[in-house]
């Protein structure tokens, strides 16, 4: 093993030459790292805003963050400074780390959701008289809210690292990709964890494969070192030759992925700006003009809808489209031709229309699948605490796992040579570890309890104090905000687990779940009941949100050796830049545009309200009760269904067809064109992994693909927003 390198030896030196166990100590938070990720997650930001607002759906922009960043490092950074040192995977950690933060602002803060629910759809009474209806927030008062949110969801994370990644070792299946890409772009080393059996498995087959005489006589307690020794010939340090081959196949594997995020982004960017000019491009009626005036059936050909649906998969965009039949092909006309919609009310009248009728179906299908889910998990906890004799030691372990992580004076040095006796291969940029060590970066670069346990504070305080003092302290109690951030603080740890096992965060469900506890906390007859139950809600959503974020890329990190303290700071400088950018931004779209319309149907902020309206007791439309609750009856059980039987290996092939409450209910809630087109994306993304079974590489390339579709058409959006703002006519 090598030794710690000095600074100037590591920043001469190609990277493929530390050790996974020396490159936390190489310098990560550098100038041109951090403007470099915030000019990439600044991109994100202004993507992510206009898909935020248009449809709720925002995404990390993990890969394609970190692709952009070795894109510029590799290309234009050389051209200028030459003699400065190159890239390594560490700093491309820190980027994309940063990138992050800043690009899922729209989200955290609520800018797609809770605060356009509050200034365009609460009534001077639902705010308990403190706002009228239409009443925008100035720039301040923004700055104010994005602050209160922005900080304490990262210092919640902080303290679960060691139990979420080190020794449960969860997926992660975003964070391992970019982990890999990273590796692959910069021909550095990568961990990969195995179990004990699966090592087993490959010393087997090489003996499988080794002529009998040849075998050596050890028993199981060597896997490891035979195994180790069995590839030894083959690893890619072996001889010069294979260095220059792998630097020749990791060249060409970057230069064939940045073609690709630019054969994509091009022709993105040119639909988004050709359709501002021929506006049918975005609502073209292929089912006829009735089911388009009447149910909204129309195709919206966006690049950017397509590769989200490639991101998404076909089981998730399926669930959806099957909520997009139910709602708009099915209950949109039951409850027309039934007479419980008004016969001149408009599709687009989110109160007495369609969408306003249809939307308490959805609330119920996705508060259902939230709801069942959360007990499900709760009680296995419960129960699996009632079946350990010794609960003490459990308990134990449990501060161990939360607290203990924090303090810089109790990690042991025995992490770090566990780390490097577990090594049982490195080749092809893998190196196998096994997963029941703990291979842990050395204390002195893991973030100082004090700096987690004050920062909690601190973001606590400044939370209630700002949010009092937008609301006033008559509207939002101290107590509300107190239990809001407690609530926050559990909700945040389902939301990290989730994003773990599932790689999708269900933000929006806990929110809900927040909104319903609150329903119970805050009385009816207080004033601005709805207004807490938004503003209760938001807290909890921003705190899984950034919880989620910073553990995803912590997972990155710890695959490629970064410093998870340099990654706290990304994280932290991320989202104080996020902070700014997302308030200038709402503001510009606020005077650009008249929200909602036809494009920027901001959905989110519909659910919100209606949601804290439904919990808070106010009458739904007619026969929308009856109906909601058949469905919520119906998903209940299945959502029931298939969290039991979710770990259970023989039930993965029929829990398939299942479908998810969630991802039904997005798809009622969005018009048809939003669901077509990524239910196309995930079919194209089915065929070509079915074509490419087994090949990891062929799905980063998928990935690279669609998010290419996404940045074009969210980026140059601005292009859009310019026009708008100077009336240049359409065609």
């Amino acid at each position: 093993m090598s030794t710690l390198p000095s600074s100037s030896e590591t920043n001469a030196e190609p990277h493929p030459t530390v050790a996974w166990d020396d490159k936390p100590a190489i310098k990560q938070v550098t100038l041109r790292a951090t403007l470099l990720g915030l000019t990439i997650g600044s991109l994100v930001l202004i993507s992510n805003f206009q898909f935020g607002l248009q449809t709720g759906w925002v995404s990390m922009m993990s890969l394609p963050s970190a692709l952009l960043a070795c894109a510029f490092f590799k290309q234009v950074w050389p051209a200028f400074f030459p003699d400065s040192p190159p890239i390594t995977d560490v700093e491309t950690v820190f980027v994309q780390s940063m990138a992050v933060a800043v690009g899922t602002g729209p989200l955290a803060y609520g800018f797609v959701g809770v605060i356009p629910a509050i200034e365009k759809f609460l009534t001077f009474e639902e705010s308990g008289g403190s706002r009228t209806q239409g009443e925008s927030f100035t720039l301040n008062q923004l700055l104010l809210w994005s602050l209160a949110l922005a900080f304490f969801g990262i210092f919640f994370a902080v303290p679960l690292r060691k139990q979420v990644i080190v020794r449960e070792k969860l997926p992660f299946p975003s964070g391992s990709a970019t982990a890999i890409l990273i590796a692959v772009l910069n021909g550095s080393e990568v961990l990969q964890e195995v179990s004990k059996s699966e090592l087993l498995e490959m010393r087997n087959r090489r003996l499988d494969q080794c002529p009998e005489v040849l075998r050596p006589n050890m028993g199981d307690d060597s896997n490891e070192l035979l195994l180790a020794n069995s590839v030894q010939s083959d690893g890619y340090d072996s001889t010069s030759n294979d260095l220059e081959e792998e630097t020749t196949e990791e060249s060409g594997t970057y230069k064939e992925n940045i073609s690709i995020l630019i054969r994509t982004f091009i022709p993105a960017s040119a639909y988004t700006i050709i359709s501002y000019f021929f506006p049918i491009l975005k609502a073209i009626p292929i089912f006829g003009t009735y089911l388009s005036k009447n149910y909204l059936w129309e195709f919206q050909p966006s690049p950017a809808y397509i590769g989200q649906g490639i991101i998404m998969g076909l089981p998730t965009v399926s669930y959806m489209m099957v909520g997009c039949v139910l709602g708009w092909g099915i209950l949109a006309p039951i409850a027309k031709y039934a007479g419980w919609i008004p016969p001149d009310a408009d599709v687009h009248d989110w109160e007495r229309g369609v969408q306003g009728w249809i939307l308490w179906c959805s609330l119920s299908v996705m508060v259902a699948d939230s709801v069942v889910g959360f007990i499900v998990i709760t009680i296995r906890s419960i129960v699996k605490f009632l079946m350990v004799d010794e609960k003490k030691v459990l308990l134990n372990k449990v501060w161990d796992d939360s607290f203990e992580s924090m303090l810089l004076e109790e990690e042991l040095a025995m992490n770090s040579v566990k780390s490097r006796t577990s090594s049982v291969r490195r080749n092809d940029f893998v190196r196998l570890v096994s997963a029941d060590d703990d291979n842990e970066v050395d204390s002195k670069h893991l973030v100082k309890y004090t700096t987690v346990l004050s920062g909690l504070a601190v973001s606590s305080i400044l939370c209630i104090l700002f949010v009092i003092s937008i609301f006033g302290i008559e509207i939002i109690p101290l107590y509300a905000m107190i239990t809001a951030l407690i609530i926050a603080l559990f909700l945040s740890i389902l939301g990290i687990r989730a994003l773990g096992e599932t790689d999708l965060n269900p933000v929006s469900g806990i929110g809900k779940l927040s909104q319903l506890i609150f329903a119970l906390i805050i009385p009816r007859n207080h004033p601005g009941a709805i207004l807490v139950n938004l503003v209760a809600g938001g807290v909890a959503e921003a705190g899984a949100q950034q919880a989620g974020d910073l553990m995803q890329d912590l997972k990155t990190g710890h695959l490629l050796g970064a410093s998870p303290r340099a990654q706290f700071v990304a994280q932290i400088i991320g989202a104080t830049w996020s902070v700014i950018l997302s308030s200038l931004m709402y503001i510009c779209y606020n005077k650009v545009y008249t929200i909602p319309n036809e494009q920027i149907r901001i959905p989110t902020a519909v659910v919100w309200i209606d949601c804290a309206r439904l919990v808070t007791g106010k009458g739904l439309p007619h026969k929308s009760m009856e109906c909601a609750l058949v469905l919520g009856s119906i998903f209940a059980v299945l959502s029931l269904v298939k969290n039991v039987y979710r770990d259970n290996e023989s039930a993965e092939k029929w829990l398939v067809w299942i479908p998810s409450g969630v991802a039904v209910g997005v798809g009622i809630y969005n018009s048809p064109s939003f669901t077509i087109a990524r239910f196309i994306g995930g079919y194209l993304s089915h065929i070509w992994l079915e074509k490419h079974k087994g090949d990891m590489n062929a799905k980063t390339k998928m990935i690279i693909f669609s998010s290419g579709l996404v940045l074009g058409e969210g980026v140059c959006s601005i292009f859009n927003m310019l026009f708008t703002s100077m009336d240049v006519p359409h065609f």
